[in-house]
């Protein structure tokens, strides 16, 4: 994948963050709920960096890599299902990533705006980013309604950006996985990585698009 965009991009007026590994700092908790995915199926617990390196969408390939074998008739419900018990356990524990409010507040002035768009269900969403007094700072949040070929980002930018009547190229988003620079290119936006989730920087290196250390490096990126 190759990111055809010179940088940093002029006019740009509006960010799509991304949440779980950019905003939110769960790393943890998302570890935290594999592994208890690997001990049900018998694989020895991963660490981190392990998780950094394999991890990708599609997610049923890649937890069928991490688990040895393909999965039967449900066990990707059971899996999904367990997954989200043992994260919400964690989920109190996760902070937000270190500058996040200082760098929304700093990106709103001059008339730029700024969304969220999260591939976590958007019923989980919504009412987390309002608990963590977020909401006032996004003209929208939207989480995962539906499931989408392939499993990407791309399909919800696209509707994201268009019930904003916002212009992609005038737009980047910031996220942490290889699939939110696919998603940026195929909506015809920009986008920015951050190594602070469940990617390696090489990983993201690998997709052209600039990679920060943090989310207030990425808008520095942008001149912002």
């Amino acid at each position: 994948m190759a990111i055809n965009t010179t940088f940093p991009p002029t006019g740009v007026q509006h960010i799509v963050w991304d949440w779980n590994g950019t905003l939110l700092d769960d790393n943890h908790a998302n570890l935290a709920a594999v592994n208890r995915i690997c001990a049900d199926f018998g694989r020895a617990p991963i660490d981190l960096d392990f998780w950094r390196s394999s991890f990708r969408r599609p997610l049923i390939p890649c937890y069928e890599e991490l688990i040895g074998r393909a999965f039967r008739e449900g066990e990707w419900e059971r899996v999904n299902t367990m997954y989200d018990r043992f994260y919400l356990e964690h989920l109190e524990s996760c902070e937000l990533a270190e500058g996040v409010v200082d760098t929304l507040l700093a990106w709103s002035t001059g008339g730029r705006t700024q969304s969220l768009l999260s591939m976590a269900s958007h019923d989980h969403l919504v009412p987390l980013i309002d608990q963590r007094g977020l909401t006032v700072h996004f003209t929208r949040v939207d989480g995962r309604r539906y499931d989408t070929e392939g499993d990407s980002k791309a399909a919800h930018l696209i509707e994201h950006l268009v019930a904003q009547d916002i212009d992609p190229a005038t737009t980047v988003l910031i996220g942490d996985i290889d699939d939110d620079a696919r998603a940026a290119q195929e909506a015809g936006a920009h986008s920015v990585l951050v190594a602070t989730g469940l990617m390696t920087r090489e990983r993201l290196e690998a997709t052209g698009s600039p990679v920060a250390s943090s989310v207030a490096q990425a808008v520095r990126l942008l001149g912002g």
